[in-house]
C-alpha cells in the first residue's frame, strides 16, 4: 500500500524506510532497487559527519493518516526535533540517530503489522511514537516477544501502565489517573454534577472511569454520560439526547473529534446551559483555530500548553517552542504552536537517549543471539526504571520521574481556560500531587 503521506509538502524533507532519492536509485540496478526499496535507509544531511558509525535506529510508528493523523503529524515534528538536536550535537556516544518512519493508519491491525516489520526486517534498536491507544495497546505484544524497548510518545490508555503493563514499554509523560487527581478538586469548585461526553474506545473509557471516581471522591455528582464513537462526522444525534440536570458538561476528546463535537454542542446551546471542562486535548493549539469562539470559556488540564508565562519563560522552552513552530510550519502553514504531542515525542526520544548513555546499549549487532539481545535491551530496560530527569533543554514541560513499578511517569500539570482564542495558565499542580499508586505486575522478562 503506498503511504500518501510521503507526497505531502511537509514530509518532503523526512526520510524513511523504503525512501530512494534520485541519486541513489540511479546508483542501483532496476532489480536491486525493487528488491532493497523497503529497506533502504536514506541518510540525513548529517550523516556524512558521523563515518562509518552505525546508526541508532529508532522506529517510529504513528498515525499519519486516517482518523489520527493531524496528531500523528505533531506527534512526528517532536521525534523529528529531538534526532535532529541529538545528531547536530554528535549523536548518542558518538553513533546518529535515524528514524524508520512507520505510518499505521490510525489502524489497530495495521499497526500491528508495521511494528513486526520495525523489529523483524527493518532491525530497530528501539522503538518510539504511538498516539491512539488502541494501536498501542495491539502493538505491545510485540515489543515484548521480540524484548525491543518501545518509548510510548502520546497513549494515555490507563491500562498501558496498569493491567497489561509491560516491562518493555515505557510511558514517559502523565495518564488519566493523575490528571483526574489534579484536576478534580477544580472541577468541583466549578460545577457540582457532571455530565461525561467521551470517544468510545480505549482512551476515552479509561479516563471516563478514571474521573468519574475522582470527581466523586471531591465531592461532586456524576449524573450522566455519552459514548461518541471514534471518527464520528455528525455528532448532532448523540448530543441532541445529552439531557437532564447537570451543570456541567465534561469533554474527552481530541483532533477533528473535539472540533467537531464543540462545535455541534454550541450550536445545539448545550454550551450555554453548563460550564464546559474536560481533558487539555479538547483545545490543542494545532486545532484552537478551526474550534474559533466556540471554544472561549473552555477550562482544561494539560501537561504542557503553550505559553511564555511563568513558569514556561525559561530560555529551554523558548528554545523548543521557537523550534518546534519552525517544523510545524512545514506541516501546517498557519504556523501553529507546539502542543502537548511535540512535547511528548521530544522528551521521551531525551529519556530514551538518557538511558542509553548511561546503560552503554549498543543495540543490534551482528550475529547476534536472541539471547544475547534479551540482555542488550535489559540493559536499557534498567537505565529507564526510575530515572529522573530535570528542567532543561531536554526537558522544557519540568522536572520529572519515571516509576520503576509500573513505567509510569509523572510530572506536574497546567491547568488552563481559553481566553481570546489563547490559552491562559490558571493553575499549576506539582508534580507530587499527581501521584497515584501503581497497579502493575509485569510478566517475566
Amino acid at each position: 500500500m503506498i503511504e500518501r503521506w510521503h507526497d505531502e509538502p511537509w514530509a518532503k524533507d523526512m526520510w524513511w524506510s523504503g525512501k530512494t532519492t534520485r541519486r541513489r536509485f540511479l546508483g542501483l540496478s532496476a532489480t536491486a532497487a525493487g528488491a532493497l526499496g523497503a529497506t533502504i535507509l536514506v541518510p540525513a544531511p548529517w550523516r556524512e559527519a558521523f563515518g562509518q558509525a552505525r546508526p541508532y535506529k529508532i522506529g517510529v510508528l504513528q498515525p499519519l493518516t486516517g482518523v489520527g493523523a493531524a496528531g500523528g503529524k505533531t506527534a512526528l515534528v517532536g521525534t523529528q526535533l529531538a534526532a535532529d538536536r541529538m545528531n547536530k550535537a554528535g549523536g548518542i556516544n558518538g553513533r546518529p540517530v535515524e528514524l524508520v518512519v512507520a505510518d499505521y493508519e490510525s489502524k489497530p491491525d495495521v499497526g500491528r503489522r508495521k511494528a513486526e516489520k520495525l523489529v523483524v526486517e527493518d532491525k530497530v534498536d528501539v522503538g518510539e511514537g504511538g498516539y491512539l491507544s488502541n494501536v498501542c495497546l495491539a502493538c505491545m505484544p510485540v515489543f515484548e516477544d521480540h524484548k525491543t524497548v518501545w518509548m510510548i510518545g502520546v497513549c494515555l490508555d490507563t491500562t498501558i501502565t496498569t493491567s497489561k503493563c509491560s516491562k518493555y514499554v515505557f510511558r514517559t509523560f502523565d495518564y488519566a489517573p493523575s490528571q483526574a487527581v489534579a484536576f478534580a478538586p477544580h472541577l468541583v469548585k466549578m460545577a457540582k454534577k457532571w455530565h461525561i461526553v467521551y470517544l468510545d474506545y480505549a482512551w476515552g473509557q479509561s479516563t471516563r472511569d478514571a474521573y468519574v471516581e475522582q470527581i466523586k471522591k471531591a465531592g461532586g455528582e456524576i449524573v450522566g454520560g455519552t459514548g461518541i464513537p471514534l471518527g464520528t462526522a455528525d455528532m448532532t444525534a448523540f448530543i441532541s439526547k445529552i439531557t437532564g440536570s447537570f451543570d456541567g458538561l465534561f469533554a474527552i476528546m481530541f483532533g477533528a473529534n473535539a472540533v467537531t463535537f464543540t462545535t455541534q454542542a454550541y450550536d445545539l446551546g448545550l454550551l450555554k446551559k453548563a460550564k464546559y471542562a474536560g481533558d487539555g486535548a479538547v483545545a490543542e493549539s494545532t486545532h484552537l483555530k478551526a474550534l474559533g469562539q466556540k471554544v472561549e470559556g473552555f477550562t482544561g488540564i494539560n501537561r504542557y500548553i503553550p505559553v511564555l508565562t511563568k513558569p514556561m519563560d525559561t530560555p529551554a522552552h523558548k528554545k523548543f517552542f521557537e523550534e518546534s513552530k519552525v517544523l510545524l510550519k512545514k506541516m501546517d502553514p498557519d504556523g501553529p504552536d507546539p502542543d502537548r504531542y511535540v512535547q511528548s515525542n521530544f522528551e521521551a526520544m531525551n529519556f530514551m537517549k538518557l538511558a542509553i548513555q548511561k546503560s552503554g546499549f549498543r543495540g543490534r549487532t551482528d550475529k547476534q543471539s536472541l539471547e544475547d539481545w534479551r540482555k542488550e535491551s535489559l540493559k536499557l530496560v534498567e537505565a529507564l526504571e526510575g530515572m529522573e530527569v530535570k528542567e532543561g533543554d531536554d526537558f522544557p514541560q519540568g522536572d520529572k520521574v519515571l516509576r520503576r513499578e509500573d513505567h509510569q511517569a509523572f510530572l506536574r500539570q497546567f491547568i488552563f481556560d481559553i481566553k481570546d482564542g489563547k490559552h491562559r495558565l490558571l493553575e499549576v499542580v506539582a508534580r507530587e500531587k499527581t501521584v497515584v499508586p501503581p497497579a502493575c505486575s509485569f510478566p517475566a522478562a
